[in-house]
């Protein structure tokens, strides 16, 4: 089984993932984040390393998903390969921080790539106010994260409920983060774990 946890930055992605391997026994998947050449310049010159940035995120994503599907165990993934294209890649050239020619070879290599790869079977969605991802920003205090501008993360929700609204690959969980501390209330996480088992054993 392939469970994504997906969501913007902040909403609660790598502690939910951490949570529910240790829950469930699942072998968990992170984002490349800390071991990421471009990540930090990134942040300093958005324009200038966008593409790079992106090219090693679907890279990295691809390897990541290539490794789920030819493995036997049970995964669940922090991040997907299509919030790679439909969220960041997307939102950078809309705010003119990609060029065209650059998006376009990148859709162009995301396009090949996906018609190799299986979506996952469950998709959870965190949805979470602008108000709640600067605070769990902050809280986490990742120091390339803390000068993210504001009208950056209100777009990248833009694309996210965008891209949910209209997601047809598989089962998806939407889960609303704006009233729930999963990490520090473990009723919370519970209320979590009820709807993930509701739509787990819906795939069988």
């Amino acid at each position: 089984m392939h469970i994504a946890i997906v969501g913007n930055i902040g909403a609660g992605k790598t502690t939910l993932t951490t949570l529910l391997a240790k829950n469930y026994g699942w072998e968990p998947q992170f984002e490349a984040v800390d071991n990421n050449p471009y990540l930090e310049d990134f942040y300093k010159d958005m324009k200038r390393w966008s593409f790079n940035l992106q090219i090693y995120f679907l890279n990295s994503r691809f390897r990541q998903i290539s490794e789920i599907q030819n493995g036997e165990r049970d995964v669940i993934q922090d991040r997907t390969i299509y919030e790679d294209a439909y969220i960041f890649a997307e939102n950078l050239h809309d705010m003119d921080l990609m060029d065209t020619r650059d998006y376009e070879n990148y859709q162009s290599i995301f396009e090949n790539i996906t018609s190799f790869i299986k979506p996952p079977d469950l998709l959870v969605y965190l949805k979470a106010s602008i108000p709640k991802l600067v605070n769990n920003i902050h809280r986490r205090g990742r120091e390339y994260e803390i000068g993210i501008r504001l009208d950056y993360l209100s777009k990248l929700n833009e694309k996210y409920e965008k891209w949910i609204d209209n997601y047809k690959l598989g089962k998806l969980l939407i889960v609303d983060m704006d009233n729930l501390d999963f990490a520090n209330n473990t009723e919370d996480l519970g209320t979590i774990i009820n709807l993930i088992e509701r739509d787990i054993h819906g795939l069988f």
